[in-house]
Parts: C-alpha cells; structure tokens; sequence
C-alpha cells in the first residue's frame, strides 16, 4: 500500500470517530431532563428545583458583580451585607470629618446659620421696599436697622421689668421656701428640723467644694464675650450681605459646579431657599400666638413678669416642641411662688392647651405639607443639635432638617427643571 493510501485511511477513520461523537452527543441532549421553568406572573405555579447533576463539568464563571471565582463562593448575602458595610462606614468617616470640620470652626458657622435665618426672616420686608423703588443697598439697611431697633427695645422693656419686680418675686420666694419646709416637717415626709438642717448644711458644703470651678467658669466670661461680640458683629454682616447680594452670591456658588448639574442644583437651591422663608415665617407667627395666649392669662390672673414670661415664650416657641414647654414651665413656677399651686395648675392648663393647639391647628395650618417635619425627626435633631452646638444647636437643627428634606426631594426627583425664561440656547451646527 501506497503512502497516499496510508493518509487517505487514517483521515477517513478520523472522520468516522467525529461523526460518531456527534451522534453520542445529541442523543445524550435528548435523553437528558428538560431544564427547571421558572414561575412568572403570566405562568404562575410551582417551581421544579434543578435535578440533573453533570459529572465532571467545568466549574462555573463567576457571576457579573464578582470580580473572582472566589468571590462567586461567598453566598450572595454576604456580599451584599458587605458591600453595605463598607459603604456605611465611608460615608461615617465623612461624617465624622465633617463634624470635626465645622467643630473647630463654630465660631463662624453658627454666626453663618443665624444669619440665613435672619435673611430668610426679613428677606420679603426687602422685597416689598425693592418694590417700591428703593435702592437695594438702602432697602436692606432700612430693614436690618429697623430688626436692630425693635429687637433692642424689646430687650429694654423686659429687662426693665424684670428689674422693677426682683425685690417683690424675692420676698415672695422665701415665703414659698418656708411652707416648703413646713410641708415638709408636717408632710407624709415629717422630716426633723434636725434632718433639714443636715441637708441644708450638706447644699452648702457642695457649693463650697464647687466654688473654684464657679470661678474657673467666671475667669473665661471675659473670653466668651468677646466670641459673642464676635460672633453678632458677623451675624450682622452676613445678614447684610446675605439680603443685598444673596442672589448673586448663590449664582457664583451654582456657577462652580459641572455644566450638567447647574439647573438641577440651582432649583433644589431655590426650593430649599423658598422652604426656609416659609418655615421661619411660620415659626414667628406660631411664637406669637403663643406669647399673647399665654400672656393674656398671666395678666388676668396678675402673675408678675407677665411681658418677660410672654417674650421668654416667644423666644422658646422657635425650638418646636421643647422650646415652649420649657418656657411655659417658667411660667408656671412663677405663678406657684407668687400665686400658689391654683393659679400654678390654671397657668399650667394654659400652657397644655396652647402647645395642643399649636401642635395640632397652627402648625398644620400655617406651615402646611411643604414643611412639614415629623416629631420623631424633630426631637432626634434637636437632641442633636443641643449635643453639638448647644442651644444654637437646638434653635438651627430643626430648620436645618427641613431644608435638607427639600433639597434632597428635589434633587432625587425625576423630573427636568423648568428651562429660565432668560435662557440661552446654542444649538449645534449638524456637520
């Protein structure tokens, strides 16, 4: 036999063994169990779990979101459980470097805050004077002096008073303390006067063993006074600035960011800003309601202190829920020592009756459902800001979360901001 016929035979076995293969192979396909149908809702029904097993396959690839074959091994969960986790914790480092930020640099931020909300208090009294054609720069130091005057004559008036009726309250709080302690010799307590001067001996020595921290305190008034000089004479400034030019200033801020974010940005803005206004509106017209609701009845049940209990309402009214309760309670530990425990629960019922009106008819009526916060959210920021920044703290968080719940709804939301009527566009030539 020829060579040619050599290689013309091995060629031809080859070709059969291939062909055969083949054939082995499709006949196995057949023979094999129909792959498990997943249930749907347009085939809905009970779904057979996979019982075909193929010895000696190659192992599986890993999954699209894995970057390993052994990532693929670690259960799906836990992958996800873990992705999380390292996300959180990104986002608290942020956080805490955020905090850590605006910690060293409180003396600015807070003014900055205090400011904004004065802007937003008297941003619409400059409206209405840029309406009727004054210069801008006039209109806001109208404003600003005549916020500046009032604020300063409200301040004269209470001190005044409260400086007139001290010797009065005095007398009549030592007249309390003594029934106190005869309530308690007489009481269901019968305490000796033994027992109480031991206690009272015991209250002095605290005082005493604390007195060098009462004067460590007394020694740095001097330095926080010239914070808090600091601080106003940049609240006044900011608040300056901030009604005259805010709309530019914002402008430059929005003009720094990517082309592609500028509209969405600059609305989520607008509508924060809008919120704001509403929500500080809203805020001085509930405080005063409170303050002549409980006012009036202070007066009619000749509770002294009656102007600077109402102004202490209406300043503690812009902390939402606590901020009034405490003032209230004020109030009524005023009327206990002066009045007795009657006029005390009727000026107590008041105060009841005021935060219940406040909290279920003004609130709701005047401030509505764009600033509309929940309790829950409410007490957390307050707590929150109270352990950060004090009562500045207590006075910004609550705006603050309401600010950011616009912003955040606006910039999540799906929608295209309306196109500025002053808009330019600059279409492209086709080439």
């Amino acid at each position: 036999m020829s060579r040619f016929e050599r290689v013309r035979g091995r060629l031809r076995r080859a070709y059969q063994s291939r062909r055969a293969s083949a054939v082995a192979g499709q006949s196995a396909a057949s023979d094999a169990p129909e792959p498990a149908q997943v249930a749907s809702p347009a085939a809905p029904g009970p779904v057979a779990p996979p019982t075909a097993t193929v010895v000696g396959a190659e192992p599986s690839t890993a999954h699209i979101s894995t970057s390993s074959q052994d990532d693929a091994d670690v259960p799906h969960g836990l992958r996800i459980a873990a992705a999380w986790c390292w996300r959180l914790i990104v986002i608290g480092v942020v956080a805490w470097a955020l905090l850590q930020i605006v910690g060293t640099i409180k003396i600015v931020i807070i003014p900055l805050a205090i400011a904004l909300l004065l802007s937003a208090l008297l941003a619409p009294a400059v409206g209405w004077l840029l309406r009727a054609r004054l210069p801008r720069s006039l209109a806001t130091a109208v404003v600003l002096v005549g916020g500046l005057a009032a604020v300063i004559g409200t301040l004269t008036l209470v001190v005044n008073e409260f400086i007139r009726g001290v010797p009065e309250l005095s007398d009549k709080s030592t007249q309390g303390v003594r029934q106190i302690q005869n309530w308690l010799r007489t009481g269901p307590l019968h305490l000796s006067d033994t027992q109480l001067d031991r206690y009272i001996d015991e209250a002095q020595a605290w005082i005493n063993d604390n007195t060098a921290k009462f004067t460590s305190g007394a020694l740095s008034t001097a330095a926080t006074l010239a914070e808090v000089l600091t601080g106003a004479l940049l609240v006044l400034f900011a608040t300056f600035f901030f009604l005259r030019d805010g709309s530019r200033i914002w402008r430059f801020v929005v003009r720094l960011l990517p082309v592609a974010a500028r509209w969405k940005v600059d609305d989520a803005g607008r509508a924060s800003w809008h919120t704001l206004v509403a929500y500080v509106r809203a805020t001085v017209l509930v405080a005063f309601i409170d303050a002549v609701g409980i006012g009036i009845f202070l007066v009619i049940f000749d509770v002294p202190f009656a102007f600077p209990l109402a102004a202490l309402v209406f300043l503690g009214a812009f902390i939402p829920i606590v901020g009034a309760a405490l003032s209230g309670g004020v109030a009524v530990l005023v009327a206990l020592v002066d009045s007795g425990p009657v006029t005390a629960l009727i000026i107590l019922g008041v105060v009841i009756g005021v935060q219940q009106v406040e909290g279920h008819i003004l609130q709701p009526l005047i401030m509505g459902r764009a600033v509309a916060i929940h309790p829950l959210a409410v007490i957390i920021g307050i707590a929150s800001g109270v352990v950060l920044a004090g009562i500045t703290g207590a006075l910004v968080s609550v705006p603050l979360i309401a600010v950011l719940n616009t912003a955040v709804r606006r910039l999540a939301a799906r929608t295209v901001p309306d196109t500025p009527p002053d808009a330019v566009v600059v279409a492209s030539q086709a080439p």
